[in-house]
């Protein structure tokens, strides 16, 4: 899979043969954290991830990749809100119960650990901006000494209103919220530079409503605003970059990008993407998309960068999943984790710093009913299904039940045995036919607001 993936963009292969084997100096003691966290999009929405359609729309985010590591194997779950559970805990959902969007919101700050609080102990300011939702409690609960969020998960785009530390500002006029996000996030590391500090920069972008931006020309038909929805998160990754540069902190200063799950079915309809290219690489499509449990649903962008430590133009194809991201952080500020807490990430930040570390040898995604483990070659799903993933992103071959392969066998009992240690149907789970009901209230929904705003024209 690795081979046949990188083999598309020979350019992209020369940069892993060519990237240097340490780094060109002493890593920080403890670096500041900036995590940028897109909506909506996976791997197919960026230039320096091989996409047709954003090849020249994410120069800001393609830059980031070619200044330190381009991981090409990270894995989110496949929606939002579960997602954003697995990061702030570091435990999967059947620990915690946030296994879907909806149940998202049941693991309380109260029973579990917290990324942020974590940092706290190590002396950290910890601050975020953005979305929020759909998480429980108010990130001040969560261990964030600063915020701005809204009470939604969706298109908080043009709006007069926001949440800045628990209490509702109100503005004169309508403001694109993104930029007021940025600058939040510009002046919280302005006011912190001589102490260490983790901001998470939870971007709306690009999760639909697909509106237009500041940027945006008049009279843009939908696919022009959806490519400029592309472009515009881009530029807010643009200006952390400049603001951290000013600031001289670039050096000290870990910024890692990713984003909650894979390309929403919004950027799949003919209005937004009237030459069906969304979704494309190298002219392929990728396997699925936001809401499933296959390559286009978890496989996100992963990209790190920290100036004279990570060495620059690397690519990596380490299995991580969004579970590494608390113990990596907490090792990177000399954290301590609780004990008596079951973490499951393994932690990134020897890679990080240049050297090679001990890469996962599989990684596990769920939401509600579904879940699988998988290999660099292999994936198996709950039902004991295997599949052959050497043609992955783009296909995912159902391996016969009856196989004899010896590698796939081989595969399966390695990844059997993953799962039953895990023993997730063990833990917290959905009611039969949640997921099920969820999507048909879902779509009762959207039909409503469909027939509401059809009354209104």
């Amino acid at each position: 899979m690795k081979a046949a993936f990188l083999a598309i963009w020979p350019v992209l292969a020369t940069a892993v043969a060519g990237a240097p084997a340490q780094a060109s100096a002493a890593a920080p003691d403890r670096p500041n954290i900036v995590f940028i966290f897109a909506d909506d999009c996976g791997i197919d929405s960026f230039g320096c991830y091989g996409s047709d359609r954003a090849k020249s729309l994410t120069p800001n985010i393609d830059a980031l990749a070619k200044s330190g590591t381009r991981f090409e194997c990270g894995y989110a779950t496949p929606l939002c809100g579960t997602s954003r559970c697995l990061i702030m805990t570091g435990r999967y959902g059947f620990r915690t119960g946030g296994l879907t969007n909806p149940t998202a919101k049941d693991p309380s700050f109260k029973d579990e650990p917290s990324m942020a609080k974590i940092l706290k102990t190590a002396g950290y300011a910890t601050g975020m901006a953005g979305k929020w939702r759909q998480m429980s409690d108010s990130p001040g609960d969560w261990g964030f000494d600063e915020y701005i969020t809204d009470p939604t998960a969706a298109d908080w785009y043009w709006r007069q209103s926001y949440t800045k530390n628990g209490k509702e500002v109100t503005l004169d006029k309508e403001v694109y919220v993104p930029d007021h996000t940025v600058d939040f996030a510009l002046d919280f590391m302005e006011r912190h530079k001589d102490q260490p500090f983790y901001f998470y920069l939870s971007e709306h972008l690009i999760h639909g409503k697909i509106m237009r931006t500041p940027d945006s020309k008049e009279g843009a038909l939908p696919h022009q605003h959806y490519d400029d929805n592309i472009a515009y998160l881009d530029k807010t990754v643009g200006k952390v970059l400049a603001g951290l540069d000013k600031l001289g902190l670039r050096e000290k200063t870990l910024v890692l990008f990713s984003a909650d799950n894979g390309t929403s079915q919004v950027g799949y309809q003919p209005e937004h993407d009237p030459n069906q290219t969304t979704g494309k690489i190298g002219g392929r499509a990728v396997s699925g998309r936001k809401g499933q449990l296959l390559e286009g649903g978890s496989r996100v962008p992963l990209l790190a960068s920290w100036k004279g430590t990570i060495p620059a133009g690397g690519v990596r194809n380490d299995l991580i999943d969004f579970s590494d991201l608390l113990p990596t952080f907490a090792e990177l500020a000399g954290a301590k984790l609780p004990e008596g807490i079951k973490f499951d990430g393994t932690s990134f930040a020897p890679q990080l710093r240049g050297e090679p570390g001990q890469p996962r040898d599989w990684i596990f995604v769920q939401l509600g009913t579904g879940h699988y483990a998988r290999n660099d070659g292999w994936k198996l799903n709950q039902n004991g299904e295997l599949f052959s993933m050497k043609d992955a992103p783009f296909v995912e071959a159902l391996v016969p039940a009856d196989t004899t392969d010896a590698a796939a066998l081989a595969a399966k009992k390695q990844l059997q045995a993953a799962l039953d240690d895990l023993n997730p149907k063990g833990g917290k789970t959905v009611a039969p036919g949640a997921d099920q009901k969820a999507k048909a209230a879902k779509k009762a929904k959207r039909q409503a607001k469909k027939k509401a705003a059809a009354k209104t024209q």
